[in-house]
């Protein structure tokens, strides 16, 4: 089955892609090397962990802040996280955002289709509640884009 990109970024696209391109039995291993690729947090945020939001969606807990430069839709927008390295998935998960929409415009943001989760070619390998996680980063995401953005 061909992966469906419809409305990703060309980042987040071609991550899907990598995802679908894959056997089953490496999909994971993909997984765990977007755990492996997650900054880490620049010390504005790593001293100051009030500053990221939870996500309690996630079984691991796991913080982000947006930043967005300036306001508007053509704005761009930076994504940090802070997930254990005791979580592969959830991190992973957080990597696949990163990699995904980091440095994306705030209409790009916001125009990410929430299903990204299920376009992963995961949900055989992943219980739904991991997945729920990831879809729970998203709509912070996008809510802290909207609000920071002023759309």
């Amino acid at each position: 089955m061909a992966a469906d990109t419809t409305g990703l970024t060309e980042n987040l696209a071609q991550v899907v892609t990598d995802f679908h391109e894959l056997p089953a039995s490496e999909r994971l291993n993909l997984l765990l090397e977007f755990s492996t690729d997650l900054p880490d947090l620049p010390p504005q945020y790593a001293d100051h962990p009030e500053l990221l939001e939870p996500v309690p969606e996630c079984q691991s807990p796991i913080f982000l802040v947006v930043e967005v430069e300036g306001q508007g839709p053509q704005a761009p927008v930076s994504l940090f996280f802070s997930a254990p390295r005791e979580a592969p998935t959830t991190r992973g998960f957080a990597g696949i955002l990163h990699e995904g929409l980091n440095g994306a415009t705030a209409e790009q943001i916001l125009d990410t289709p929430n299903d990204i989760p299920g376009r992963l070619a995961l949900t055989e390998l992943v219980s739904p509640l991991r997945l729920r996680g990831m879809a729970g980063m998203l709509a912070r995401i996008k809510r802290q884009t909207k609000d920071k953005a002023a759309l």
